[in-house]
Order: C-alpha cells, then structure tokens, then sequence
C-alpha cells in the first residue's frame, strides 16, 4: 500500500445521483480522523481508471448513464484489474447492477455487464421508492442497515455472491434481501448516502483496506441521524 490510502471516486459525472460522492468523503474524513492519510482520486467520464488505488466507489445513475459507465469501465479496466488483486470496492444501485453478469433495463434489452458480482439484475416492475432498514447478514456488521431507495431494479444473486443484509423495511434487492457482498466487493441499492448513515459499514471497508481494526470514533450527530431515519422508518 502507499503512503496514502487512495479511495477513487469512480464516474461521479455519470454516476453520481443524491450525493453519492458523500461516501468517498466519509472514507476520507473517517480515515484521516484517525490518522491514517488518505486521498480521494476522481476519475471522470473519459479518463483511465487506476488500478492502483485501495478502495473504488461507484454511485448510482440512469439507464443510458449505466450504459455509458459499463463502456468507459471496460475501455479501461483498472478498477477490474484492482479487484482481482483484493482492492475493496462499494458500488451503488447503478453499481449492483452493472457489477453483474448482465442487467435488463426497463425498455428490456439486456447489457452485459463487469461480471465482478454473481448477480443479474433487470426492471421490476414497480419503482422502490422510500426508507429501508435491514439486519446485516452474517453479523457483518453490529447494528442495523438503513439507507434511502428510488430503483426500479431488482437484483438475483448467484451462490458465489451473498446478501448484505435482510430487508425490514423496504425492498432492496427483491424485498427479501439487500445489496451484495462477494470478496471484498460490496453493493447496495440504498443512498442518503449510506456510508453518512451506516459508519459501521464504512469501518468495515476501512479495515479491509488497511488490514486494521479502525479504533472508535464518538461522533453524536452521526447517531443522532441513524435514530432520526430509524423513526422516520416507522422502526
């Protein structure tokens, strides 16, 4: 690893709906609280992708957005290269779904997609839309998952991918479970963005990326956040 922890912020321009950026900022900000420097790379529609950095997040973003993203990513393959090396990676709903082996969009032609997820996705055929809760699957982590849906997407995994969690509240991936886990691969449909409101997860790839149990941080207001959506969830 470098001196710095490289955290790419993948597309933001394509794949960038309701702040997803937020949750390369978190990354940042939670690593350098800590003292551990850290550094946001921004890669941008039509500039190469590294293969060097520790940790890549992808946002969400519309059908012809999920298109273009898929051609630049396979153009230049360095966030694929990355991953067969272990670097982590988040990817958000538009990231569930392009990560897979194909996704179905809702005029139903079907894409290939990165192939570094089990799953298929294609368009339900309602819109989730509203607050979701959910328990980690596995005890991957302590506490709740919680997090804001607007897809229409529904995602299958396959057995080499499992769920993030199991859904309380809300739909995520098709009512039963939410997002996906494979290697140190991890997706979710949920925004707000999810990293602000679920830290527990962001630890969880910080400590992944630097093989180090990151120590505590007492941040009120993050707390205060996750009680306030837990409420407005009706939980």
């Amino acid at each position: 690893m470098s001196s710095k922890v490289s955290v790419a912020l993948v597309l933001p321009d394509l794949l960038g709906t309701y702040g997803d950026f937020g949750n390369a900022v978190v990354l940042e900000k939670r690593m350098t609280w800590r003292g551990i420097p850290a550094e946001i790379v921004t890669v941008r529609y039509g500039e190469p992708v590294p293969d060097s950095c520790e940790i890549y997040v992808v946002g969400g973003g519309e059908d012809t957005a999920q298109t273009l993203a898929v051609r630049h990513l396979r153009e230049h393959p360095g966030m694929q290269r990355a991953a067969s090396r272990g670097a982590v990676i988040l990817g958000i709903c538009a990231g569930i779904q392009i990560f897979g082996e194909t996704f179905t969009r809702a005029d139903q032609v079907t894409h290939p997609g990165l192939g570094l997820l089990d799953s298929t996705s294609h368009a339900g055929g309602s819109r989730a839309i509203g607050e979701v809760v959910a328990t980690p699957a596995d005890g991957l982590f302590e506490g709740v998952l919680s997090g804001f849906e607007n897809h229409q997407g529904r995602t299958v995994l396959g057995p080499s991918a499992r769920p993030l969690a199991h859904v309380k509240v809300g739909t995520g991936n098709d009512g039963s479970v939410e997002g996906a886990v494979q290697g140190r691969i991890v997706c979710t449909y949920l925004h707000g963005p999810v990293l602000p409101r679920n830290p527990q997860l962001a630890d969880l790839l910080i400590e992944w990326a630097t093989g180090t149990k990151p120590a505590p941080l007492d941040l009120p207001a993050v707390t205060r956040l996750r009680a306030e959506r837990a409420k407005a969830a009706g939980v």
